[in-house]
């Protein structure tokens, strides 16, 4: 988190040390007595550090992991800068441990550095073990006062397969499908309620069997339990496979057209999930064996439940935050976190009922009758999930913080799941919403609290004498953007430095974990490795706003100016800056799925194809050409060599400031979608050719300021217009300023027509000599801005617009860009794979190589062993998830060149010496110059 941008933001209250207010009432809330362990990494836990010391708490201490230490040379971590006491750092191998064993030495680590070092609390944030019931009734039974729900909210809530068991007890809609596959699977060995007490004496498990419930596959259930606590397993992994697989083939039957999702218990932030394609239900094993590998329950005793539900096909993913004391439970709003990939959120968005009430207002006043209709549904629907969130907080006695997860389709909503944690977006819903405690006595005499990361402290200490609050607005509406480490089709993309982070610009709110902060003596911003070890978020970025178009406007500005540089760095900076601006250029009241991210990705894969074909050089000689000789042409065939040469000499001065910003946008296919989405209607296809319906020149000056290259005193010539290029370009736009205020034309196209004519409009005092003058400015100022007319092109050639939103909010995807194949080929089209020699294949991203699916299975291959296309080779362990590399052709392996599970590799790394069965061909240098002519002669019939 930007120190500055934080601490002195006029959003963040100031009642934060409340025994510092004279009321006894509100100083009994005093919580700095609170001396907390931080045991997560990331934004959170730079943000807890200046939450706490703004709460008046200065005994505070972290875990640090060597995992971590990599990131910032000389100093380990950037919330170091911030922690003066070297004694309050913990160092630890991980956080978290890579299996039971690990995870429980772990724990009794954690409890006795903070036995040692005087800390009476703990916070883990939304990473780790924050969800672990292990985790938190240990550090309960030891003393500790845990910040954040109790184990038995974790337990009812935080398990998958108890939580939508509840839900179902307390009216809360649920998708349908399994949640006790491990109860079912141990029925077929122990059928009755005979053979489970058999079992449970056989096994000396701690339970009684005169307890065991009624309900047979409940009392399966407590058997369970037992075995987990006793840590014994009382089936194999292979028989809950089966299970799951009869469990898929039913749902399959009973919903053909939907695919099927399978969810470990213990899984969260996208970890432990994996969705079955309709026929794939024979994959149903192997998925069981990924995701309990990825959450790391295949030990003895792990609890590996596996939910099996009916996915939902035109998902949007709605979460409500909630609140609770163990007694009272509130809502405070929702947030709609359907943009995402690979269950990874990527920007989420605020859901008010403010915000929806005035969108609807709007939508009436403009005679959106359509959307109006989405927004009334919304606003139910919302009002609805507010509702059952509450409720069910107060069922499983929510005593902090939660979320209610939900997925929606259309005019139905079904619950998910429960994260019995603080969420990554819960900025989005404290910029929105702050909690006013009152005294029930006088409601005068209150505090205010906007920091959920407070209210977890207060709950922590005080919860059971906190009176519910009431929820205060803040603002309409907030947005934040994921700023992970993922290259330009958005996978993980481990290793990096951030060398240069440009400051926080007014209005932006970022939370980097600290990585912005300068050095304090030199003021020199300080280098920061990116390591593979964790998570790929790198910082949240925010903005508010009293419309969501105001929130979309500001985090398009925010990126716009935001400049990050680096060796080896690649984030997901550009797509946010495409994707923000593809919203602003279509509707920012849409409502796309949680499928949208990849048909959307698969479009812009699609310009970067046919950018990359142009010859950008090539198409200006050639217009350069054409224009010199249709001013041959206009005047009879009669120009004078002098004229010739003075248009020539204009091309020629004009080349860089056309070129320059067009091939970045050629380049960079993020930015390109963003751009042409908000000038969409900036063009009218007539003919087939391009006509512009604005002026060409100020359009070009909108791509220098879109591509935040505006002159700039003192900073880097590479990074701006060249000043000979402003110049041209400035003395243009003073010139047509000056022609509006004397020409009476309303639009562009008024404009050319009257330019046109032999002699000036009537009513406008110029001479024909100044007539004939502002005429041959015109085309000086014109000439070669054809140019531009490439962009549009590339949009028309694509069919880039038929992405696009709907009256009722639906985004209508083309079916193209749902097919499997194009998606991945525009996957590498976005990134290349990495070069190879025709006998190797190289990793195409770093991590941790595993040749397995899981420690006790064989390997994927192994030296001598032929493979097909498509077949799995091995698994690369990159920011926290399992990445399977499938075969991308077929072949032999004839070596392996990685050591062994568990070493890490690079991009571009040799992993296997292999004989393919075809020979690749590579096309030569001139086979690619004369491919790219002849695409870019085809767009020079458009232009």
């Amino acid at each position: 988190m930007s120190n500055e941008h934080y601490l002195h933001n006029p959003l963040i209250h100031s009642d934060r040390q409340l025994g510092r207010r004279s009321s006894p009432w509100v100083s009994q809330f005093d919580c700095t007595h609170i001396r907390p362990l931080i045991i997560c990494r990331g934004p959170i836990r730079k943000e807890a550090i200046d939450v706490f010391r703004e709460m008046g708490i200065r005994h505070i201490g972290i875990l640090l992991s060597e995992k971590d230490s990599i990131v910032y040379q000389n100093a380990l971590a950037p919330e170091l800068r911030v922690m003066p006491d070297p004694e309050r750092v913990h160092r630890v191998p991980d956080y978290t441990g890579v299996n039971k064993e690990e995870r429980d030495q772990r724990i009794q680590q954690i409890i006795g550095i903070a036995r040692d070092n005087g800390y009476n609390a703990i916070f883990a944030g939304y990473g780790f073990m924050a969800e672990d019931e292990t985790m938190v009734a240990a550090m309960e039974t030891a003393g500790l006062n845990f910040i954040g729900p109790c184990s038995r909210t974790v337990h009812d809530a935080g398990l998958k397969d108890e939580a939508k068991r509840t839900a179902l007890k307390t009216g809360v809609s649920v998708t349908p499908g399994i949640d006790n596959a491990t109860a079912l699977t141990l029925l077929k060995r122990h059928p009755d309620h005979a053979a489970l007490k058999a079992l449970i004496e056989s096994e000396g498990l701690p339970l009684d069997p005169a307890n065991l419930d009624e309900d047979l596959e409940a009392a399966a259930d407590q058997v369970l339990a037992a075995s987990y606590s006793k840590g014994v397993d009382l089936y194999t992994v292979d028989e809950l496979s089966e299970t799951v697989t009869e469990a898929v083939l039913r749902m399959s039957e009973d919903y053909p057209s939907n695919r099927v999702r399978l969810k470990a218990i213990s899984g969260g932030g996208g970890k432990g999930q994996r969705i079955l394609g309709i026929g794939e239900a024979e994959r149903a094993g192997e998925m069981v064996r990924e995701i309990l590998n990825e959450v790391k329950t295949t030990g003895v005793g792990d609890n590996k439940n596996v939910l099996v539900e009916l996915n939902i096909e035109t998902t949007r993913h709605q979460e409500i935050q909630v609140i609770g004391n163990g007694q009272w439970s509130m809502s405070l709003g929702g947030r709609d976190c359907s943009l995402q990939m690979h269950e990874q959120k990527l920007l989420e968005v605020s859901v008010t009922l403010e915000s929806l009430h005035l969108a609807l207002e709007e939508a009436k006043a403009q005679g959106k009758t359509t959307e109006a209709a989405v927004l009334e549904q919304d606003i139910h629907t919302l009002s609805q999930m507010e509702d059952e969130a509450a409720r069910f907080g107060e069922a499983v006695g929510l005593d902090s913080v939660s979320t209610f997860e939900c997925i929606v389709d259309r005019d139905k909503h079904f619950f998910m799941e429960m994260n019995t944690r603080i969420q990554v977006e819960h900025r989005v819903t404290e910029l929105c919403y702050a909690l006013r405690f009152a005294n029930p006595e006088n409601s005068e005499d209150h505090f205010i609290v906007e920091s959920l990361v407070e209210a977890m402290v207060l709950l922590a200490a005080h919860g059971p004498r906190l009176p519910k609050p009431h929820r205060v607005p803040r603002h309409n509406d907030s947005v934040e953007a994921r700023l992970n480490a993922t290259n330009q089709a958005l996978q993980p993309s481990a290793g990096g430095v951030i060398e240069y982070w440009s400051d926080a610009i007014d209005g932006e709110i970022r939370d980097d974990q600290g990585i912005s902060l300068h050095n304090p003596d030199t003021d020199v911003f300080m280098k920061y490795t990116l390591a593979g070890a964790y998570d790929s978020n790198i910082a949240l970025l925010l903005t508010v706003g009293n419309t969501r178009l105001e929130c979309y406007q500001g985090m398009a500005e925010t990126i716009r100016q935001t400049q990050m540089r680096g060796k080896d760095l690649a984030t997901n900076l550009e797509f946010h800056y495409g994707l923000v601006n593809w919203f602003l250029g279509q509707n920012i009241n849409a409502r796309p799925t949680t499928r949208f991210i990849v048909p959307y990705l698969t479009a812009v894969g699609e310009l970067k194809r046919e950018a990359q074909n142009i010859d950008l050089e090539h198409a200006w000689r050639q217009l350069s050409a054409r224009e010199i000789e249709g001013a041959k042409g206009a005047n009879g065939g009669g120009i004078e060599g002098s004229d010739d040469a003075s248009l020539a000499l204009t091309l020629d001065l004009k080349h860089t400031l056309l070129l320059r910003p067009l091939q970045i946008l050629l380049d960079q296919p993020h930015l390109l979608s963003g751009w042409l989405s908000i000038h969409r209607d900036s063009y009218t296809m007539i003919n087939g050719h391009v006509s512009w319906n604005e002026n060409p020149m100020e359009l070009l000056a909108d791509i220098y300021h879109y591509l935040n290259m505006d002159l700039v005193s003192g900073a880097p010539a590479a990074g701006m217009i060249w000043e000979h290029d402003h110049d041209i370009l400035s003395d243009a736009q003073a010139f047509y300023a000056r022609l509006d205020a004397i020409l009476p034309a309303e639009d562009w196209l008024a404009m050319q027509t009257l330019l046109s004519e032999d002699h000036a409009p009537e009513g406008v005092a110029l001479s024909e000599e100044e007539w004939a003058a502002v005429q041959s400015a015109h085309r000086g100022y014109q000439s070669g801005c054809s140019i531009l007319s490439v962009l549009p092109a590339i949009a028309e050639t694509t069919a880039y617009f038929s992405l696009a939103v709907n009256d009722d909010l639906t985004i209508d995807i083309p079916e193209r860009l749902n097919d499997a194949e194009l998606q991945s080929a525009m996957a590498k089209v976005l990134v290349p794979p990495p070069l190879a020699k025709s006998d190797e294949i190289i990793a195409a991203s770093g991590g941790m190589f595993y040749g397995r699916e899981t420690p006790d299975s064989p390997l994927y291959v192994e030296k001598g062993d032929h493979f097909d296309a498509g077949d799995p080779l091995y698994i690369v362990e990159v920011m926290k998830m399992f990445n399977k590399v499938y075969a991308p052709f077929a072949g032999t392996v004839d070596e392996v060149l990685v050591e062994g599970d568990g070493m890490i590799i690079s991009k571009g790394q040799p992993v296997f010496r292999i004989t393919p069965d075809e020979k690749i061909v590579v096309e030569s240098p001139e086979e690619i110059a004369a491919r790219r002519r002849a695409a870019t002669a085809r767009y020079l019939e458009i232009i």
